[in-house]
């Protein structure tokens, strides 16, 4: 058992109902979860929410809620829109909810990142930075623009793996910037050229800690000791939800230097 916080992203079971999240991750051995409760463009499945249900799973099975995502900032987002999502992810426990910035104007995506954590804030909510490829915050350093300009004790940085690798990032960029956790995952060796592809890889085609080619252990040097890890791997590999999640629990447990 890790003596770290561990949690099931959605993304790896995303075809499992809330509760289901839940009961898997309990099973497969995580002490956490993250749940997926503002669904994106074109995901395949949408769950209905019922806060009431996921409550009850996670007292039947002690398992807690890492972060809840995606919060993401476009130039005509109304950040008090995102207000009820928030409330819910408090209710539920939560400690971080997840934010893609995707607004071209730096300016204007400042000002909604702050009015975020000031929202996020009366909830005691941590705000989460993470960058990506194809969208406007796309590395540590644009991610770092944002946090300097909105100047919010509860905004922070989210490095996952196969992002952080696949863009224009140095590992010393990581020394000193705020983050709450990290996503954590394997991919394929090479930088795909294509965006598209990219793309893929990262929304259905990653791979379990240690099957590829992201040098893990140079990103877990650099990051904090102790920093929970989500585990964000969907793979295209065709297994039952449990045996997905303890697959990659397992194999995380290997490149922590964990007993599985």
């Amino acid at each position: 058992m890790a003596n770290r916080r561990i949690a099931l992203a959605a993304l790896t079971v995303l075809e499992l109902p809330h509760p289901e999240l839940v009961s898997v991750a309990a099973k497969a051995g995580y002490s956490h979860v993250g749940l997926r409760l503002v669904p994106v463009t074109g995901q395949p499945y949408l769950h209905p929410l019922d806060p009431a249900a996921i409550e009850k799973r996670l007292a039947d099975t002690g398992v807690g809620v890492l972060d809840v995502e995606v919060f993401r900032l476009e130039a005509e987002t109304k950040v008090a829109d995102y207000e009820e999502a928030i409330a819910v992810s408090a209710r539920l426990g939560a400690s971080q909810i997840l934010v893609h910035g995707a607004d071209e104007n730096e300016a204007r995506l400042v000002d909604s990142f702050g009015r975020l954590c000031d929202l996020a804030d009366r909830y005691k909510l941590g705000v989460n930075l993470e960058p990506m490829p194809w969208v406007a915050i796309s590395t540590v350093a644009k991610a770092k623009r944002i946090l300097d300009g909105a100047r919010r004790q509860n905004g922070a940085y989210l490095a996952d793996a196969i992002h952080f690798f696949r863009a224009d990032n140095r590992l010393d960029e990581l020394r000193g910037v705020p983050m709450n956790y990290v996503q954590f995952c394997d991919a394929r060796a090479g930088r795909p050229a294509d965006m598209q592809e990219m793309i893929r890889q990262a929304r259905f085609d990653r791979l379990p800690p240690g099957e590829g080619a992201l040098p893990l252990k140079d990103f877990l040097n650099a990051i904090p000791k102790q920093i929970p890890i989500s585990l964000e791997v969907p793979m295209t590999r065709e297994l039952p939800p449990l045996e997905r999640a303890k697959l990659v629990y397992e194999s995380t447990l290997r490149v922590l230097g964990y007993s599985s």
